[in-house]
């Protein structure tokens, strides 16, 4: 009898320390979550990040543009995807373009409306993570 209660003591005391120790992992982990405010680091921004390079198209009312992308992903996979999918990027981006005109692009918040139109696209055809943000990286209105 007494050796059952020893074995039940010393389990209760395992479960306790192993609570313990989950609790703690957990807020360590959040500290940590906090700290960074959530938000990526530069590094993983770029890490995550795929490159347009600069499309020449027209304009609906007949001027052209000259405009380049960083496009930001949330994973790895999200940033494979969309590297397969440049073809398409390409696409949403001069379709969208070809129903504008330079008026429209000189507009205040223009750049980023466009931004986020091309983001609202781009995740309807994503299916491995999604944009995060677009960044104009050059723009040349003509």
């Amino acid at each position: 009898m007494f050796k059952n209660k020893l074995v039940n003591i010393m389990i209760v005391l395992l479960l306790a320390i192993a609570l313990i120790g989950t609790v703690t992992v957990i807020i360590i982990n959040k500290v940590n979550v906090k700290a960074t405010n959530g938000k990526p680091s530069i590094d993983e921004i770029v890490k995550y990040s795929s490159e347009i390079p600069e499309i020449t198209t027209n304009l609906r009312n007949g001027d052209f543009i000259k405009i380049s992308y960083m496009i930001q992903t949330s994973n790895k996979d999200a940033k494979e995807e969309l590297d397969k999918r440049d073809f398409q990027v390409k696409n949403l981006i001069i379709q969208q373009l070809a129903q504008m005109d330079s008026e429209q692009l000189k507009q205040k918040d223009s750049i980023t409306l466009l931004e986020n139109t091309l983001k609202d696209k781009l995740n309807g055809i994503m299916q491995d993570g999604k944009v995060v943000r677009v960044y104009t990286t050059s723009f040349i209105l003509q």
